[in-house]
């Protein structure tokens, strides 16, 4: 069986089973629609509106891709700028603690005000989001070297730069790669908190439309379709970084 089959299978099995779960809560509460629809009704919403909802799903992956591969690359630069210079460290790490103590939704306004309601906007708040997962997962990871290799560096007295091309990168890399596993999650997530705060398409701006108009069945159309977004990005993060650690097992 192929390495991914029996993941994708299990991942399948969970969203039937809470598909299942879900129409019996609609039928033995016999739920309004206008406050949660059956499955059926949330398919047929997506069948009518398809285009659209794919056209403004295009819209938030973009956002969301791009937000991620700058946070992660970003994250990964200041990592190592701070292993490299321990006083940069000392000194760098309380901002950026207290820009994780900022609530997103609440700086999410001020940055669609200074950047408008186009795609910087949303890229900035994706890289907030997952900035500092990235950084904490990898500083920790390059900080984190076994104790023979530490004295072997002193023992040839290897400079910095040479330790950290020839031990520290390796050895922090599977903490670098955990860190982009998490971050796959939380991307989309800070993709949609952007559109919330003020946007011309994405799924969020679908799902306020539709709250406004009472249209659940679209807005649980549009939530499905972000949930589908969240295990891709997951599935492929993952399969990404079996390239970068090949010897560390991912399930």
């Amino acid at each position: 069986m192929m390495p991914f089959l029996m993941p994708l299978l299990r991942t399948l099995a969970g969203l039937a089973l809470a598909v299942a779960l879900w129409a019996a809560i609609v039928v033995v509460f016999d739920t309004p629609h206008y406050i949660l629809p059956g499955p059926e009704r949330v398919a047929a919403a997506f069948v009518k509106n398809a285009g659209f909802l794919l056209q403004h799903a295009g819209i938030t992956a973009y956002e969301t891709v791009l937000g991620f591969g700058l946070g992660a690359l970003a994250g990964a630069a200041l990592s190592v700028m701070l292993w490299l210079f321990p006083v940069a460290a000392r000194l760098a790490m309380p901002p950026i603690l207290v820009t994780q103590a900022l609530p997103v939704f609440a700086i999410a306004p001020i940055l669609v005000l200074w950047l408008g309601y186009g795609l910087a906007s949303k890229i900035v708040v994706v890289i907030l989001v997952i900035f500092f997962t990235v950084t904490s997962t990898f500083f920790d990871g390059l900080q984190r070297l076994d104790p023979g290799l530490g004295d072997l560096a002193r023992l040839y007295r290897v400079s910095r730069l040479r330790e950290l091309w020839l031990f520290r990168l390796p050895s922090g890399l599977p903490a670098f790669a955990s860190g982009l596993r998490v971050a796959a999650v939380f991307a989309p997530m800070g993709a949609i908190i952007g559109e919330w705060a003020g946007a011309k398409g994405g799924l969020a701006f679908i799902m306020l439309q539709s709250s406004n108009r009472m249209q659940a069945d679209l807005m649980f159309a549009a939530l499905i379709l972000l949930a589908a977004m969240v295990l891709i990005m997951r599935f492929v993060v993952n399969r990404l970084t079996q390239y970068l650690v090949p010897w560390q097992a991912v399930t």
